[in-house]
């Protein structure tokens, strides 16, 4: 059975053969016939219509170097301008008066007087010291005072005890008055006592250096040895 044949176009025919001719010009060309054959049976102006060589593939241009920064000049500093004043005539006093000048009469300026500063009052002074005291005294060896006499019957009943006599000294050193200010307990001492510090001498009391007369407490103790 035989299948139907369709016709071949002409157009066909002619890019079928373009084709292969493209492609047995590049296997010629890389097996090294392409340029013999050339020579033997199409001419170089007919080849050229058809094949074309590759053009090497042009680089960009480099970029142009970039412009070194310019320098800037440096501005003129502009001076100061000083202005030179004219000098200024200065006026010259005349002690000549006007003949024209007004008369008047001056009044003086009261001069004030000066405005006492008050002074502070000085405290007053101190008060003196008072005058130092020397109270009277019993112990003197050159008085020659004897000692109490211890009653009889006080020491039978073994009576003890201290009894203080106060004493007016005058100046002179002789006692004025005497009476009890502190008792033993018994009358008996107490009396010894009184009459004892009345016969007694003694040194006068003194205040700032002078003999005074004062009040003196002489005490008189009684024991049993």
């Amino acid at each position: 059975m035989q299948l139907p044949t369709m016709p071949v176009s002409r157009n066909v025919l002619v890019v079928s053969g373009v084709l292969l001719l493209h492609v047995a010009a590049l296997w010629a060309l890389q097996s090294g016939l392409l340029m013999r054959a050339v020579d033997m049976v199409v001419p170089v102006n007919v080849m050229s219509d058809f094949i074309e060589l590759p053009k090497p593939k042009e680089e960009p241009p480099p970029p142009p170097p970039p412009k070194p920064p310019s320098k800037t000049t440096p501005t003129s500093v502009q001076q100061p301008v000083v202005q030179v004043q004219a000098p200024v005539p200065l006026a010259i006093a005349d002690p000549t008066p006007s003949p024209q000048a007004p008369v008047g009469v001056t009044t003086p300026t009261p001069v004030l007087a000066p405005i006492a500063t008050p002074v502070a009052a000085s405290p007053p002074p101190a008060p003196p010291a008072p005058a130092k005291v020397e109270l009277p005294s019993s112990d003197a060896e050159y008085l020659h005072n004897p000692k109490p006499e211890y009653p009889r019957i006080s020491k039978q009943r073994n009576e003890q005890g201290k009894v203080i006599v106060n004493v007016f000294i005058g100046t002179d050193g002789s006692p004025q008055k005497a009476e009890i200010k502190t008792s033993s307990g018994f009358e008996r001492l107490d009396q010894a006592a009184l009459a004892t510090v009345k016969s007694w001498r003694y040194v006068p009391g003194k205040r700032g250096g002078v003999p005074e007369a004062m009040w003196f407490a002489v005490p008189i103790n009684f024991v049993m040895e």
